[in-house]
């Protein structure tokens, strides 16, 4: 089964990185971009068929390594 993983910063954690990209990007010239949030993408393959186990597995995964849960969110997709 793939996992699909989307990390993204809290609401309210300041985001340096990107407000650097906006910065950049309004440097050289695409206008109107009002914000930019940086965030993380994975994907993972494991073994499990199980929907609800691989499920349970990747959110370990989540909560133990691939996300910082103080100051991140994280979205699972399996498929």
């Amino acid at each position: 089964m793939k996992a699909k993983i989307k990390v993204t910063l809290k609401n309210g954690v300041l985001d340096p990185q990107g407000k650097a990209i906006e910065g950049a990007l309004g440097s050289l010239g695409f206008a109107g971009v009002n914000s930019v949030r940086q965030g993380k993408f994975f994907e993972i393959d494991v073994a499990e068929i199980d929907k609800s186990k691989a499920h349970e597995a990747i959110k370990q995964m989540c909560e133990k390594l691939i996300a910082n849960t103080v100051i991140e969110n994280y979205d699972i997709e399996l498929s």
